[in-house]
C-alpha cells in the first residue's frame, strides 16, 4: 500500500507526527511518501518506510507551479490513503483532483474521514487519523534508530573516561534557566559523582547531530522541546525544564520541572540535582 503524508509546520511538530506515520507505514505494511519543507528532509530520511520526501514549503504560499508540481508527484505515486495535516483552499483542491480514495484530515472539503485529536501527549494525539481507518496508535513505544557511523562519529568526540555521560542543552532563548546555573551544575554532580563527564549540545547543531548526541547520552537535562522529543524517541532518561508533564508521554526516566518557561527561573540547582537521581 502506497501512503500520502502533507506535513506542514515547524519541525516540533515534524516530530510530533513521526511515532503515527511510521506506525501507519508499519501496520499497512506500505512505504511512505511526505511532502514538507525541505529543511525537514534529513528528519524523515530516518524513517526506515519511507520512500521519498516531496520537497513544499506549506508555510511560505506556494505558488500555483508548487502545487502543479505537488498534484503532478501525488498522482504519480497511486497512493491509496493520505493523511492530510495541510490546510486551505489550494491543498484541498488539488487532493480533490488526486484520485486518492482515503484522505484523513481534521478539516477541509477533501477529506473522506474527518477527526478529532485524540487524548494525550501530542504525538499520541494523533491516534485519530490511525483510527480512521482502523489503526492504532502507541506513540510512546516509538523508537528513532540512528546510523551506526553517526553515533560512533559522536562517540569519538566524547570526553574520555568512564564515567555517565550528562547531556546539557539548552534553549538559548531568552528567560532560559540562568547560564549561570547550566555551567554550574556538572561540577556540582562531580562533587558526588566524580567520574561525570559533561557535554553541552551546541545550539545550531545539525538536526542528525543532535540525534547523535542525544541517544549517546546517558541522561539528557534540556530546556529545548526538540531535544525533549529526541530524547523521548531515543529511549534516553529525561529531565525536562519549562516543559508540562502532558507535553511528554508519561515513564519513570523522564522528570518534568517548571510548568511552563514562564517558571523556569524559579528552578533551583537542587531540584534538578535531585531530579537527576542526586538527593
Amino acid at each position: 500500500m502506497r501512503v500520502l503524508a502533507l506535513s506542514p509546520g515547524p519541525l516540533i511538530q515534524q516530530l510530533q507526527r513521526l511515532p503515527a506515520l511510521a506506525a501507519a507505514a508499519n501496520q499497512l505494511q506500505g512505504k511512505l511518501q511526505l511532502a514538507c519543507d525541505p529543511t525537514h528532509q534529513a528528519l524523515w530520511s530516518l524513517l526506515p518506510a519511507i520512500e521519498k520526501v516531496i520537497p513544499i514549503a506549506f508555510d511560505s504560499s506556494p505558488s500555483l507551479a508548487d502545487w502543479t508540481n505537488l498534484l503532478g508527484s501525488v498522482r504519480e505515486g497511486d497512493f491509496q490513503v493520505c493523511f492530510n495535516f495541510a490546510q486551505g483552499q489550494q491543498v484541498n483542491l488539488m487532493l480533490s483532483m488526486s484520485h486518492i480514495p482515503i484522505r484523513v484530515a481534521e478539516q477541509g472539503f477533501a477529506r473522506t474521514a474527518l477527526v478529532k485529536p485524540s487524548k494525550g501527549w501530542p504525538a499520541q494525539q494523533l491516534d485519530c487519523y490511525l483510527q480512521a481507518i482502523g489503526l492504532t496508535l502507541d506513540a510512546d513505544s516509538f523508537r528513532l534508530f540512528l546510523p551506526d557511523d553517526s553515533l560512533q562519529k559522536v562517540r569519538d568526540q566524547h570526553p574520555t573516561g568512564e564515567g555517565p555521560l550528562l547531556l546539557l542543552a539548552p534553549n538559548g532563548n531568552d528567560g532560559d534557566w540562568p547560564t549561570q546555573q547550566w555551567l554550574a551544575l556538572p561540577n556540582a554532580i562531580k562533587g558526588k559523582l566524580p567520574n561525570l563527564r559533561s557535554i553541552t549540545l551546541p545550539l545550531k547543531a545539525p538536526l542528525i547531530h543532535r540525534a547523535a548526541e542525544v541517544a549517546c547520552a546517558d541522561v539528557v537535562l534540556s530546556s529545548c522541546p526538540i531535544t525533549q522529543l529526541l530524547a523521548v524517541y531515543t529511549g534516553v532518561p529525561l529531565v525536562a525544564l519549562g516543559t508540562p508533564a502532558d507535553a511528554l508521554p508519561k515513564r519513570d526516566e523522564i522528570r518534568c520541572l517548571g510548568a511552563s518557561h514562564a517558571d523556569i527561573n524559579s528552578i533551583n540547582q537542587q531540584e534538578v540535582l535531585n531530579a537527576l537521581g542526586f538527593q
